[in-house]
């Protein structure tokens, strides 16, 4: 069942429920993904003098009267960024059970993840521009800074509704130029956009994102029950875009059938666009346990290494 993130009011709540997910999420495989992962010298060299004394292995110098440096292994195996889409769209449908709040815990747990595994990990917030952009980097200080920042957004209510919509697009180009190594992007979005060619400019910057020879994880967070099957009582609704504000009144019979043809052929189109450019198409109901996201996260790691 979905967790009441609405409780959640400190810092440190957060960064504890994250670190419970990922725990027994582990618990609940048959093979550790840590495996391989952790920081191990693979040698000893000779001390140079003049050098930083600082990997020096003082207990091979108590047994050996020589002074040897360890060797390190790359400690950053990865680099991630996450972008979190922050649109109004996203505090849908209610408030402790929105795909928002759905995504900041994922995304939270995969923070939690990624700096165990000693991966670099950034994040960048946006709706109609980007909000926050956070550097990549490895560190248990960074971490707090990225859990502290989507503590932020727990607590942050709803923007007003500008009509402005949300710019996947524009963000997604933004950090494809930025991106200086190949990186995973991991990508948390609802992709409402408004039509058919808003959802052509941001398959196009994906595709970008491709050309660059980055890896592309992209979550598509939905609501399944109302958003996709338009599972509606049969009485009149007031229907409002959440981003417009536009209301319509109807009764859910009246366009039922046609909204889920036009739901299903979006879904497929996207999911068939995804594959032909190589990314990892995730739908994510905010209706499901998180497992999902933290196994899809480590089925693309696999790849990417």
């Amino acid at each position: 069942m979905p967790l009441d993130l609405a409780a959640i009011r400190s810092f440190e709540n957060l960064e504890f429920l994250a670190r419970q997910l990922v725990d027994g999420f582990i618990t609940g495989l048959h093979q550790s993904p840590y495996h391989g992962f952790s920081v191990e010298f693979s040698e000893h060299r000779l001390y140079n003098p003049g050098e930083s004394t600082r990997h020096i292995d003082w207990k091979v110098f108590a047994r050996t009267d020589k002074l040897f440096v360890k060797r390190y292994e790359e400690e950053t195996n990865l680099r991630a960024h996450i972008l979190l889409d922050v649109s109004p769209s996203m505090y849908y449908p209610a408030p402790g059970f929105d795909k928002l709040k759905f995504s900041i815990l994922a995304a939270a747990a995969l923070t939690t993840l990624l700096t165990r595994q000693r991966d670099a990990v950034g994040l960048v917030t946006f709706a109609d521009a980007i909000e926050l952009q956070t550097p990549v980097r490895s560190t248990s200080t960074h971490r707090h800074t990225l859990l502290l920042a989507l503590q932020q957004l727990l607590e942050r209510p709803p923007a007003p509704k500008t009509g402005r919509g949300t710019d996947v697009a524009g963000t997604i180009h933004a950090i494809a130029r930025q991106i200086p190594k190949r990186s995973l992007v991991i990508l948390f979005s609802d992709m409402l956009g408004r039509g058919a060619e808003e959802q052509e400019t941001a398959l196009a910057a994906l595709q970008h994102l491709k050309h660059q020879h980055h890896e592309v994880l992209l979550f598509h967070i939905l609501d399944r029950a109302t958003e996709a099957d338009f599972e509606f009582s049969e009485r009149p609704y007031i229907f409002e875009d959440v981003e417009t504000g536009l209301e319509i009144k109807l009764q859910p019979s009246q366009v039922k059938e046609q909204y889920q043809a036009a739901m299903t052929a979006y879904e497929q189109e996207l999911a068939l666009r995804c594959g032909q450019l190589r990314i990892d198409f995730v739908p994510v109901d905010v209706r499901e346990p998180f497992e999902k996201v933290l196994y899809a996260y480590l089925v693309k790691r696999g790849k990417v290494r």
